[in-house]
């Protein structure tokens, strides 16, 4: 082995083939200290590849000062290797010939500067693939801005590419194939292998069952990843099961328990196929500021895609100008999206393009304070799970930031966020369905679950009608378990029914709406029992509740517009409890036979373009009227209090307090098979037409006054 000074002679004597231009960087006291492999210096990489190198020691290494200039940013430590053939990239292996390699010494940390891209005027693409590519390296960093012309497809694990703030172009890109939104800069996609396994359920599965029969539990480990896919049911893609899940326990020689709680209820009979995936995991994107290129799906551009991937988070995206969403995501599991933006997508109708985040068949993701303007969706569920968004913020919202697809999502959580919301309204061919979401503290022009949206919660949100959104002001929501508390809306609310799932009650409690003229409340397909409690509805002109389902009004406020109609009703049980009607009334539309109970205190007052506060149509329904205790008042002298003028009637009213207006109950009304009982009332100025006493008519023991 050649010593220390007689090796430093040499070099300093300009022996070894040009070395000369190499100067030790360790100025060593001891001439006698044992050390195999000094560090050198050279200025540049061409200064570095100009030695010649057959006679260069193996394990020299050499501080490079700078890529292209000494300070450069792009400076490095590199390790001659004789032995090495490996391919030439520019970065972190250099050199010639057939073999004979300097190779960076680095300790997993890669760097744009040191494959000589300090700008956007270059590609940056094959310096992304030799770090992206190399196993050793766990991070790379962008320190200046730059530009890809390549879509790029990666299958690794365990990396995080921080752009540190920097801007990416992408002018000039290749192009995308047709339909493609997973043609990122960056694609992320794990492996699919060919083994597959197919079950059949034996007995029925309870939603919220993470044991799951698989047939032969032996062809499973526990740790291993599979998606799980149940067979279609009558929709072309209708699945209730798509997720990417991970075997937790075998439980016996049939069964298999996984890290997810089903949340739909599968039947005997059903068939799951599991195919084994080999996930990429921990892959992480951060601080980018993006600028897309293009304006169609061949030509346009996104930053960032994953596909069957675990633990994959992406924050600090800037996005202006894409096309498909700024990050996509299919087939993965326990991820965030923070901090990241989109401005002026180029697309907001092409089918999938304009949005900020997209998860298909995804689990456990957390998508928080983002921002998109002028863009199509902000966040996008499609038959997923247990995910939440917050602090979330879509402007130029008409778009609808804030979706579900309707592929049967379940458990979601939506807290703080604002713009434009619908939920599971891609169209009966994916199910139209979704489960248990919750919406918190939003603010929005236009809310609408109409379809199969079963148990939604919504808390404080506040939607606002704007001029320049026609349906704007709108909440709209499925009588399928639906829950509101302290919302309100400016210019309607509407109340539908598609499915029939929820045992739970639908409740509308301490909530405030203005209601459009010729609107419905209650739609006729109504059949379940709908509670407006302790909440305002104002406006009023002849709105329609025609749901038949029961309908219960407790200490609730009904405000007519000056001169309106009085408000239709075909529930087959109306139930009035305290609270107060002013300026308005409630109609019976007698289609079929109803039940109405007024009383606990409820007021009753003023009048309407019908003159009768409450009354009926005539139409082939038995009426049962059941009056107790309730106040009503009006100053107009022709207005009745209760009109009964045809039909059937079974109608009872006990303890009344009636001041001023009118008391219509006509001879016509109480024929065979109806009865009257007026009793214990206290009418004060109120002008009576009542039948004459007989064995089915009472009309004393009041007080007239």
């Amino acid at each position: 082995m050649t010593s220390l000074t007689s090796r430093r002679a040499l070099f300093t004597a300009g022996g070894l083939g040009g070395l000369a231009v190499l100067a030790p960087s360790v100025a060593f006291a001891d001439e006698a200290a044992e050390l195999k492999d000094p560090v050198y210096e050279a200025a540049t990489v061409a200064e570095l590849l100009a030695v010649r190198p057959e006679k260069v020691p193996a394990g020299t290494l050499v501080r490079v000062a700078g890529y292209a200039a000494a300070g450069d940013g792009g400076g490095m430590l590199v390790r001659w290797d004789a032995e090495s053939a490996a391919a030439v990239n520019g970065g972190t292996v250099l050199g010639s010939g057939a073999k004979g390699r300097w190779l960076q010494v680095h300790r997993g940390v890669g760097d744009f500067r040191t494959f000589g891209v300090f700008d956007d005027k270059k590609p940056a693409d094959a310096a992304l693939d030799a770090m992206v590519n190399d196993p050793s390296i766990h991070r790379i960093e962008a320190h200046t801005d730059l530009l890809f012309v390549k879509r790029h497809k990666y299958l690794r694990s365990d990396l995080e590419l921080d752009f540190g703030g920097r801007t990416v172009r992408t002018d000039g890109i290749e192009k995308a194939g047709y339909d493609d939104p997973f043609a990122a800069v960056l694609f992320f996609q794990g492996k699919v292998t060919d083994q597959t396994v197919t079950a059949a359920l034996t007995a029925d599965m309870p939603e919220l069952s993470d044991v799951f029969e698989v047939g032969d539990s032996s062809k499973f480990e526990v740790g291993q990843w599979w998606k799980a896919e149940v067979n279609k049911l009558s929709g072309a893609w209708e699945r209730e099961l798509q997720k990417l899940v991970q075997v937790t326990q075998i439980v016996d020689g049939a069964r298999i328990r996984v890290n997810y709680l089903n949340g739909w209820e599968l039947k005997a009979g059903r068939t799951i196929t599991w195919t084994r995936v080999e996930p990429v995991t921990r892959v992480h994107v951060r601080n980018m500021v993006f600028t897309g290129a293009g304006a169609d799906q061949y030509t346009g551009s996104h930053p960032v895609a994953y596909e069957y991937a675990t633990w994959c988070d992406v924050s600090g995206i800037d996005a202006t100008g894409t096309f498909w969403p700024v990050v996509m995501r299919r087939w993965c599991t326990h991820f965030q999206t923070r901090s990241c933006s989109l401005k002026n997508p180029t697309s907001v109708t092409w089918g999938g393009a304009g949005y900020l985040t997209q998860q298909i068949y995804c689990l456990y993701g957390h998508v928080a304070d983002c921002h998109t303007s002028n863009a199509r969706h902000l966040n996008d569920w499609t038959a997923s799970a247990y995910g939440l968004v917050e602090n979330c913020h879509g402007d130029g919202d008409d778009q609808g930031p804030f979706v579900t697809h309707g592929q049967y999502e379940h458990d979601l959580v939506y807290t703080g966020n604002s713009g434009l919301m619908t939920f599971a309204n891609s169209g009966a061919a994916w199910g139209s369905a979704a489960k248990r979401i919750t919406v918190r503290r939003h603010v929005c022009s236009w809310f609408v679950a109409r379809v199969k949206v079963t148990d939604l919660t919504l808390e404080d949100v506040r939607v606002i009608r704007k001029a320049s959104l026609a349906g704007s002001g709108m909440i709209w929501v499925n009588a399928d378990g639906v829950q509101l508390r302290g919302c309100s809306a400016d210019d309607r609310l509407i109340i539908s029914q598609a499915s029939n799932r929820s045992a739970r009650p639908n409740v509308i409690e301490g909530c405030d709406f203005t209601i459009a003229a010729g609107t419905e409340i209650v739609q006729a397909n109504v059949t379940a029992p709908v509670h407006l409690v302790r909440s305002v509805l104002s406006n009023l002109d002849g709105n329609a509740f025609n749901g038949t389902g029961e309908l219960h009004l407790v200490d609730t406020e009904l405000r007519g517009k000056e001169g309106g109609a009085p408000l239709p009703v075909a529930a087959s049980t109306v139930r009035v409890r305290g609270g107060r009607l002013s300026g308005t009334g409630l109609k019976l539309t007698a289609k079929a036979d109803q039940r109405i109970s007024v009383g606990g205190g409820a007021v009753i007052e003023g009048t309407n373009a019908a003159k009768a506060l409450l009354s009926r149509a005539d139409g082939p329904g038995a009426v049962r009227w059941e009056l107790r205790d309730y106040r009503g008042s009006t100053g107009d002298a022709g207005t009745a209090h209760i009109a009964v003028e045809s039909g059937r009637n079974l109608y009872s009213a006990v303890g009344l307090r009636l001041s001023g207006g009118r008391l219509t109950l006509a001879g016509p009304g109480f024929g065979d098979g109806s009865y009257l009982q007026h009793t214990a009332c206290v009418e004060e100025g109120v002008a009576r037409a009542v039948p004459a006493d007989g064995p089915r008519v009472q009309t004393g023991g009041n007080l007239l006054l």
